[in-house]
């Protein structure tokens, strides 16, 4: 989301970053254990390493609530959206002011991140911006980017999950309005929500890729029933939302008429991106390379030879990703719409975790399973439990290598039998 106003007016990157520091101080505490690039000080303070939340209702909405509270802090100040347009609650500063406060806020103790505030103020937020009218902009941009309200996507269903272009709840035009009939599955913090965004069936007569429509809608409207899902990891942070004669007028309508899947391509991009994982200031979603790193002093391992190889692969590993995550923020700072290159980002980052899990398998052993009460030992747990999921969120590995195949290396698509029929001919 690029500024609209001339960065000149700016101040000098020594003073913002003088008084974002003294505004830091005088509303957080330092880390113990200073930055994500210091060592951690094991056993000091909270560990976190989950991917998906293991918490009971009531944990996790006060969880949100302490994220939001401290997102809308930062908005009285515009820190919460440091390169973004004024227009927004943004400051429009250059992306080097951007980068030096996101550096400043990692030394300082803020709320755990939750993937609702990454969906509201990364996804959703930015996407209105690309597609919404100037009212919707108006209405939804500000506030989402300030989680004044939250958002989920409802995007996948039962039977379209990488294959999205396949989805079926339908979307009928009946004078103003739209009466919404469906499923949808898998919708991340649904159940906190007050508005989501919807890609609906509105034409069954030509191709899949094509009758999509994209709308904004309240979570509260009659017609509609959410329903928590118990997850693996302990948690029921995804649902399954249910969608009965629903009725919205067309000024919820995101876009033009049948362009929802360009709608839902550049939501996912945005998705894709893992720039700004955590949602506000809180730490990494699934761990960093400093917990990895303590765990593994903590264990005594780290003059095991094998060990110390995997542990460098898995350095490696998050520096390559940190660059990738730069180079994404850069671009989406500087205005550019996510492109097929975030593929690549989700990739590096779903490799990674899988390769955390791997590494802290061994070095931990029993440890992972049986719960001895040992601070960051049996919280890896749910790393290990939740890592696997994301191979499927926002696209499954596969859809993502076809994607770098045919988009940015130019390779020959995959063969796909139903490209050129009707979205009512095609098998279901």
């Amino acid at each position: 989301m690029a500024a609209d106003n001339d960065s000149a007016s700016a101040p000098s990157l020594e003073e913002f970053t003088r008084t974002a520091r003294e505004w830091l101080e005088a509303n957080a505490e330092y880390r113990s254990g200073g930055s994500d690039d210091k060592e951690l000080v094991w056993g000091d303070g909270e560990f976190s390493v989950s991917v998906f939340h293991s918490l009971t209702f009531e944990e996790e909405k006060a969880l949100l609530e302490r994220g939001k509270a401290w997102i809308q802090k930062k908005a009285e100040h515009g820190y919460h959206a440091i390169t973004a347009p004024v227009k927004y609650g943004g400051l429009g500063y250059p992306r080097s002011h951007g980068r030096a406060f996101s550096k400043l806020e990692s030394q300082f103790v803020t709320p755990t991140g939750h993937e609702t505030l990454s969906v509201t103020v990364g996804l959703i937020a930015p996407t209105i911006d690309l597609f919404g009218t100037p009212e919707q902009k108006e209405q939804f941009v500000g506030r989402f980017m300030a989680t004044k309200d939250l958002c989920c996507q409802l995007f996948s269903e039962p039977g379209a999950g990488s294959d999205l272009a396949s989805l079926g709840c339908r979307a009928e035009r009946d004078g103003d309005e739209w009466v919404l009939n469906g499923q949808k599955v898998w919708s991340s913090g649904a159940q906190f929500s007050e508005w989501g965004e919807l890609i609906a069936r509105s034409n069954a007569d030509v191709v899949k890729h094509k009758g999509m429509t994209a709308f904004i809608i309240p979570m509260d409207l009659p017609g509609i029933e959410i329903r928590p899902i118990k997850q693996m990891s302990g948690g029921s942070s995804f649902n399954e939302v249910f969608f009965n004669d629903v009725r919205i007028p067309d000024t919820m309508r995101l876009g033009p008429e049948g362009e929802g899947w360009k709608v839902a391509l550049t939501t996912l991009g945005f998705e894709r991106d893992h720039s700004g994982d955590g949602g506000g200031g809180g730490s990494r979603v699934g761990g960093s390379w400093r917990q990895v790193l303590a765990t593994a002093r903590a264990m005594g391992v780290t003059a095991d030879p094998v060990l110390r190889q995997e542990l460098a692969k898995a350095y490696t590993h998050f520096r390559v990703e940190g660059f990738v995550n730069r180079r994404a923020a850069d671009m989406r700072r500087a205005g550019s719409p996510p492109g097929p290159e975030g593929s690549l980002g989700k990739l590096i980052w779903t490799e990674g975790m899988t390769r955390v899990s791997d590494l802290i398998s061994r070095i931990l052993g029993a440890s992972l399973v049986a719960d001895a009460g040992e601070w960051g030992t049996y919280a890896w747990g749910e790393h290990v439990l939740g890592a696997p999921g994301y191979r499927i969120a926002g696209g499954s590995d596969e859809t993502q290598r076809n994607i770098i195949g045919e988009r940015v290396l130019g390779l020959p698509g995959e063969p796909r039998v139903d490209k050129d029929l009707a979205w009512k001919d095609t098998r279901r």
